[in-house]
């Protein structure tokens, strides 16, 4: 199994209560995509989507050393995958239901809904996000001068 698969698994242990379906399927896109320099360095996998109804849209968001990347395998054939590098990240909300929550990763060109999340995991993936986009762009801004 891949180390992406393997992250999604351990969050899931952590956090168990999320909706996420075809774990190793969404894994096995974002394995495809992986530069050989990156590294994981957290993943976690939720509904792309801004209803709480709407179940069967599960992406696996992995946060690698140079980006995040949300990925989803198509049930009969094909694939989406997104990428959100530091230079295009704006801003991460968070809202906090009474049985799941909701992430929203504003973007310059779009904004990122996530869905269906354990409410227990969502400092923890507020957190990791926040930190690692800050000093991202901190590395951009020394690198420019």
């Amino acid at each position: 199994m891949g180390v992406v698969y393997n992250k999604l698994m351990e969050f899931n242990q952590k956090h168990s209560g999320g909706i996420v379906w075809r774990l190793r399927k969404h894994a096995k896109v974002i394995e495809d995509y992986l530069d050989k320099d990156e590294e994981v360095l957290y993943a976690f996998a939720g509904q792309k989507n801004e209803n709480f109804t709407e179940i069967f849209n599960t992406f696996a968001i992995v946060l690698t050393s140079k980006r995040i990347l949300l990925g989803h395998k198509r049930l009969v054939w094909g694939s989406f995958l997104y990428s959100v590098t530091p230079d295009l990240y704006n801003d991460l909300k968070i809202y906090k239901g009474l049985i799941w929550g909701k992430i929203i990763i504003d973007t310059v060109k779009e904004v990122i809904t996530l869905s269906n999340l354990p409410k227990s995991s969502l400092d923890e993936i507020e957190t990791i996000i926040s930190n690692f986009m800050m000093e991202s762009k901190k590395q951009y801004k020394n690198e420019e001068k």
